[in-house]
């Protein structure tokens, strides 16, 4: 995944936290998806990881003073919220099932051997 395994390791346990995934210890242990991907949504995880920031943009607050600052933050204010209120209701429709179906009929189409190393690639 090209990311430090801490960061991993967060995600992980704030499924496990919500019910999404099990961990077991020990030789042959892991994690194990603890519920049917049909009952988890993108909306689940998300809240499960912690509701992070979904937009990248925002309101500036550089010149809270500043009477354009003021004006365009209010114009774009409405936007975001409405953005926002419309990513999240998406979410909710997304399952797991649904992206793992998409996922493998993708792979299917694929000509080249998928591996662990190329997987992220391909």
């Amino acid at each position: 995944m090209d990311t430090h395994p801490v960061v991993i390791r967060r995600i992980m346990a704030g499924l496990r936290e919500s019910g999404f995934v099990r961990s077991e210890k020990g030789h042959g242990g892991g994690w194990t998806i603890a519920r049917s991907l049909n009952q988890v949504t993108l909306r689940d995880i998300y809240e499960a990881l912690g509701e992070p920031q979904i937009l990248a943009i925002g309101n500036r607050t550089e010149a809270p003073g500043c009477l354009v600052e003021q004006a365009v933050n209010a114009a774009l204010g409405e936007a975001f919220d409405a953005a926002e209120a419309l990513l999240l209701r998406r979410f909710g429709e997304v399952t797991v099932a649904q992206l793992s179906a998409d996922f493998h009929a993708r792979l299917i189409g694929r000509s080249e051997t998928i591996t662990l190393e190329n997987a992220h690639e391909a």
